[in-house]
């Protein structure tokens, strides 16, 4: 509560595959302070340690953390209700929690949370999930990722809660990103020229996360009223 009365939204955050809290940390850590200053992020190790080579090996020291496995068509999935239950738990001990950010595998996961919870088949014990931030995302059930079995209705209806999505121009995650972004109702979008990570912020960029956070601000305010 106190956290939300100085309008800073507190934010659960969830890494790549095989890298960890501290990796994204320290990339989140390069944005402007006017955006670092308007939020309360809290940066979470993955339950499972990475059980095979981490592509972040040259530039971040292990240890390398992933939320699930699955087989090498990503038609299916391992330790996924591990995953949800574990995370269900971290919120209860830490939270209450407004929103989720996610990065890559984090992002994926991130964007199916609200509607499976909608569903009641996962985070039934935590608040609502107010609002997403997807980075390099992509979504359950599209042309590259079969779904889990708990995921499998979680865009069906579309998402409604606001959602913030960063999509970049070489990312070689780009059109699952796009694909994802129907599955919003109201998707605000930041397109970057890097690759597959956490680009920094431009002016522009800069400008439309500050709006994106004055809105989720004006819904927590509202909700308390």
């Amino acid at each position: 509560m106190e956290n939300q009365l100085q309008g800073k939204p507190r934010i659960l955050c969830l890494h790549g595959f095989r890298t960890s809290a501290e990796i994204l940390k320290k990339l989140i850590g390069k944005w402007p302070e006017t955006v670092l200053g308007s939020l309360d992020l809290v940066f979470l190790d993955a339950p499972f340690p990475a059980q095979g080579k981490s592509d972040v090996e040259a530039l971040f020291d292990p240890p390398y953390y992933e939320w699930f496995q699955s087989n090498q068509d990503f038609t299916e999935y391992i330790n996924f209700e591990e995953c949800l239950a574990y995370i269900e738990d971290y919120m209860l001990k830490h939270g209450p929690f407004d929103g989720i950010l996610g990065f890559s595998q984090g992002a994926i996961l991130a964007a199916a949370l609200p509607g499976m919870q909608a569903q009641g088949l996962a985070l039934t014990k935590v608040p609502k999930i107010k609002f997403l931030i997807i980075i390099s995302g992509a979504k359950f059930g599209g042309s590259k990722f079969g779904s889990p079995k708990l995921a499998a209705n979680a865009f069906s209806p579309p998402v409604p809660c606001p959602s913030l999505h960063f999509l970049a121009e070489t990312d070689f995650m780009k059109e699952e990103g796009i694909a994802l972004l129907e599955s919003f109702v109201d998707p605000v979008v930041i397109h970057h020229p890097r690759g597959h990570t956490i680009p920094r912020l431009d002016e522009k960029a800069q400008e439309t996360v500050l709006q994106f956070i004055e809105k989720i601000n004006r819904i927590i305010s509202s909700l308390e009223e």
